[in-house]
């Protein structure tokens, strides 16, 4: 009887195991240690995830974006999957690679130790549990759009000088969830965490050395206090509009860590509250889609005529930087007296005499237009940062010969996750309305995602008369949003 008790027990206990998912993970180093100095360690992670009819294989990759920009060549990905479907069987649609966005250096020579990171976890594969949830973080970032009093939008880089602070009425939104895939060994160790969020991880280190940034703080903590051998992989989400917080302090070293250290616990704690179990689930879709590009030579033409007014507007002044300081001192310090002492001034009111007083008014003129000249030419950086990337992508529009760019979208359903993935640097309003939208109450988006095409802004942000610096480094023509949330929900529906 205790022989059949077992033997009932164990073909149990391989059905249910059959009838999971089974996952393998495994990750290499791809700093590029050449470059200069190194302040932690960059990372290509691979999680393989299959089913009895199914299979992905997620990459993530420690930078800024897969092909286009950065270290990574545009034959990387289609290198990665004709060598994964050759020598592995793995079907190019199941292969999806996210990069974190951070501004890190990696190795050139990257396929190789991502077809190597995704052989071992392909080899590790193993049967695990699965749950998903989300966590809150909205302590570390902030959106980097502000609309003015004018009714134009602009944005905060260090590219050029904010505008005045009176004239900043408005700031835009963010997503402060962050989803958390959790898959479990049977024996309820942790095998992997992947985790998605919004922000721009281009913090930086007080030393300036090569860094994962915020995420890879953020993996740290999450790898050091789940189980030994987790492998954490972050999925950029929709941050194409989010910057870290306090992202123009000058008063503090710029340090990723405090962000990173918080963007981790904050997964830690969401991590703690989802259950595991076996789950069948399964699906992997991915079709191309054709957006329309946008047309610059109006916007160019715009920016010119502005450039040639902001010109104009500058007027020559007695001051220069060293006098102009010197009188701000003193005119802030003692406004109504700031060429000498009260009872000289007074002294003169007696005798009739105004020389200190039309000393002060010739000064506050020249001190006002030697202000303005200078917001003149913070609008100058402005504009000549934007109309370099109008013409730059003007010109791309021109040698592609073609007015629509073909885009990989994608659409998997993992357990209650339903997860999108797109090329671009979507903004964060996109990933919101995406999620509102989604038949699945669990649904996550991903940007910069097997390939790169820029930033992706509303249609409202690309029609912005402002002129941010998202709306200008687009290949997008405005109407294109509404093209992609509409497939998007298609293919929502379908899983």
């Amino acid at each position: 009887m205790r022989m059949i008790l077992l033997f009932v027990t164990l073909f149990g206990m391989a059905r249910w195991c059959e009838a999971g998912l089974k996952a393998g993970a495994a990750r290499r180093d791809v700093t590029d240690r050449q470059s200069g100095p190194v302040n932690d360690p960059l990372f290509v992670k691979a999680l393989v995830i299959q089913s009895d009819d199914a299979q992905l294989v997620l990459i993530t990759v420690d930078a800024v974006a897969i092909g286009e920009i950065g270290p990574i060549p545009n034959s990387y990905l289609p290198k990665v999957r004709e060598r994964l479907e050759r020598e592995l069987k793995i079907a190019p649609a199941n292969v999806l690679v996210n990069a974190s966005h951070c501004h890190g250096r990696v190795v050139s020579d990257l396929d190789g130790p991502t077809f190597e990171a995704v052989a071992e976890a392909l080899k590790k594969l193993e049967p695990v549990k699965i749950g998903f949830g989300f966590g809150q973080e909205d302590t570390i970032m902030e959106n980097r759009r502000m609309k003015l009093k004018s009714g134009r939008t602009a944005d905060v880089r260090h590219a050029y000088s904010l505008p005045p602070d009176d004239e900043v009425v408005e700031t835009g939104p963010i997503d402060p969830q962050i989803g958390v895939l959790r898959l479990d060994r049977l024996d309820n160790s942790t095998l992997a965490v992947v985790y998605n969020f919004a922000c721009h991880p281009i913090q930086g280190v007080p030393s300036g050395a090569n860094t994962a940034d915020i995420i890879g703080y953020a993996s740290k903590v999450i790898e050091e206090n789940t189980s030994a051998g987790t492998v954490a992989l972050f999925m950029q989400g929709c941050g194409g509009d989010v910057n870290p917080v306090f992202y123009k302090d000058v008063d503090h070293p710029r340090s990723a860590e405090p962000l990173g250290n918080k963007l981790g616990l904050s997964t830690l704690r969401a991590l703690k509250t989802i259950e595991c179990r076996v789950d069948d689930r399964l699906r992997v879709r991915s079709e191309l889609l054709a957006l329309p590009r946008g047309d610059r030579t109006e916007r160019i033409a715009e920016l010119e005529s502005q450039q040639r007014r902001l010109l104009a507007d500058l007027r020559g002044t007695s001051l220069n930087l060293k006098t102009f300081m010197a009188l701000a001192v003193k005119y802030n310090l003692g406004n109504e007296f700031p060429s000498y002492y009260a009872h000289r001034y007074l002294h003169d009111d007696k005798l009739g005499k105004d020389d200190l007083r039309r000393l002060d008014a010739e000064n506050r003129r020249n001190m006002l237009q030697y202000i303005a000249n200078i917001e003149t030419m913070e609008e100058l950086t402005r504009v000549q940062t934007n109309l370099a990337l109008l013409r730059k992508h003007q010109a791309s529009l021109v040698a592609a010969g073609k007015r629509t760019v073909d885009v990989e979208v994608g659409a998997i359903r993992i357990g209650d996750l339903a997860l999108v993935t797109f090329p671009g640097e979507l903004t964060v309003q996109i990933g919101l309305n995406i999620k509102r939208s989604s038949p699945h109450a669990q649904t996550c988006v991903a940007g910069y995602t097997n390939g790169y095409i820029y930033y992706s802004p509303t249609t409202e942000q690309l029609l912005n008369p402002g002129n941010a610096q998202e709306d200008c480094d687009s290949i997008l023509a405005a109407p294109w949003q509404p093209i992609f949330e509409q497939k998007v929900s298609e293919m929502l529906d379908g899983l």
